[in-house]
């Protein structure tokens, strides 16, 4: 049995192992990526040449309870890697930075009244600890009207309307409750960093997976898959491979471009599905902005053209990056916005300038170096109803199966539920190929 897997990012790296080492006969696994290095949207890059460590194209951490990525991580050997860090996080409001992390960091703001935050914070712990959350209720309901509802207009105004108009842009009011209780769920004061960064984890699940006998082709960019009797014909420009199955990791939509024998009603399917795009600036700085700070959640209403400063280097020690201050200055973009077709230069001279608006300390001078990632698909929508109608794993075609981040509802996209949906997919693989 042969099997393609499209994509060396998490989910398509976690498949790849999953089928080798949960199966026997063991199948023969072809991994192939159009990139030259294996982590998907966790990959990183290195920016100077003292720095030790790469560092992630779009900013990433886990949390403690990502207990997908920390099982398999543990189960190949690459535990040691797992950092515990307890970093700082704050939200900006008329252009003061307040932490509301912790109930008395909450209590301290000033701009509610004690009954509005108890209000607020009755409303997150029921999200939070409700012993069986009732997913389909939650994703029959938007957040911004039942946040509204439970937390009254000031407080959600102030706070929770703002950022998900940042995150979502003008989609924001048809967000599913079920994503926004799944995100309150998730979070854990602490956080955890992979030392050396993600693409030296990315790196060791590679070498894993090739250890257990599959073939790597990275550079190697699919042009097209096409029916080959019960099989497939993986194509590049200058080659193809016939396999027995394909599993792509990638966006939907370019599956749709990829193979011309999808169905239309499956094509219409995926044409429903909305996404936001990224825009990410990485900043070198030769001092700290944020007092140590690690995240600051920005408005929308903020008139700052990025909904996230992250000082990466408030929580990873800087000794690993040549003793220089990493910022991340990050946005979601709808597809069509200007940000993912702008000169770079011009985008950078337009992020530094929102920089300085948010910490006027800041001087152009300060910058020892800028980076600029683009991604038209980083963040699909999880619109009202989303659970009922996501993608299954199994293509209508036979031998034909995608994992991609618009199926991991009621999750929010990122490396641990890239890797769950990666997993469960060659679970169900392997059922129908009766591995």
């Amino acid at each position: 049995m042969r099997i393609a897997v499209i994509g060396a990012g998490p989910g398509g790296l976690a498949a790849a192992h999953c089928l080798q080492s949960r199966f026997s006969p063991k199948p023969e696994i072809l991994v192939m990526d159009g990139a030259v290095q294996a982590g998907g949207l966790a990959s990183g890059f290195r920016g100077m040449p003292d720095w030790a460590w790469p560092l992630e194209r779009f900013y990433h951490h886990l949390f403690t309870n990502d207990d997908h990525i920390i099982n398999l991580t543990r189960e190949v050997g690459l535990g040691d890697m797992l950092e515990v860090h307890a970093p700082a996080t704050a939200y900006r409001f008329a252009d003061v930075n307040y932490r509301l992390d912790s109930a008395r960091h909450l209590l301290a703001f000033p701009y509610l009244s004690l009954p509005d935050k108890l209000r607020m914070g009755l409303t997150l712990a029921y999200l939070r600890w409700h012993p069986r959350p009732p997913w389909d209720d939650f994703d029959a309901v938007t957040a911004d009207a039942w946040l509204r509802s439970w937390m009254g207009d000031l407080a959600y105004e102030t706070l929770w309307q703002p950022l998900l108009q940042a995150k979502f842009g003008s989609a924001y009011r048809d967000v599913s409750l079920a994503w926004f209780a799944a995100r309150i769920i998730k979070r854990t004061p602490q956080l955890i960093y992979c030392k050396g960064g993600f693409q030296a984890w990315a790196d060791g699940l590679l070498e894993v997976n090739r250890a257990l006998g599959a073939r790597i082709h990275m550079g190697t960019q699919v042009s097209r898959f096409v029916r080959a009797g019960k099989g497939w014909e993986v194509c590049t420009e200058k080659r193809s491979w016939t396999v027995d199955a394909v599993l792509y990791t990638g966006a939907p939509h370019v599956l749709c471009q990829l193979c011309s024998d999808l169905p239309e009603s499956f094509r219409d399917r995926v044409g429903e599905e909305q996404s936001m795009g990224a825009a990410v600036l990485t900043v070198a700085l030769d001092r700290s902005l944020a007092h140590d700070t690690y995240w600051v959640s920005i408005p929308a209403d903020a008139k700052v053209p990025f909904l996230v400063l992250v000082e990466h280097t408030a929580m990873v020690n800087r000794k690993h990056y040549g003793g220089q201050h990493l910022y991340y200055l990050g946005a979601y973009v709808e597809p069509t916005h200007p940000y993912l077709t702008m000169a770079a230069p011009m985008l950078a001279q337009e992020f530094l300038a929102g920089l300085q608006r948010v910490a006027p300390t800041f001087e152009p001078g300060q910058v020892l170096g800028w980076w600029l990632h683009r991604a038209a698909y980083a963040q699909p929508i999880p619109m009202c109803g989303f659970g009922a109608r996501r993608l299954p794993l199994q293509t209508p075609l036979d031998g034909l199966y995608l994992a991609s981040m618009s199926q991991v509802w009621p999750w929010d996209r990122g490396t641990n539920y890239a890797v769950e949906i990666g997993q469960r997919a060659a679970r169900t693989m392997a059922v129908d190929l009766c591995l």
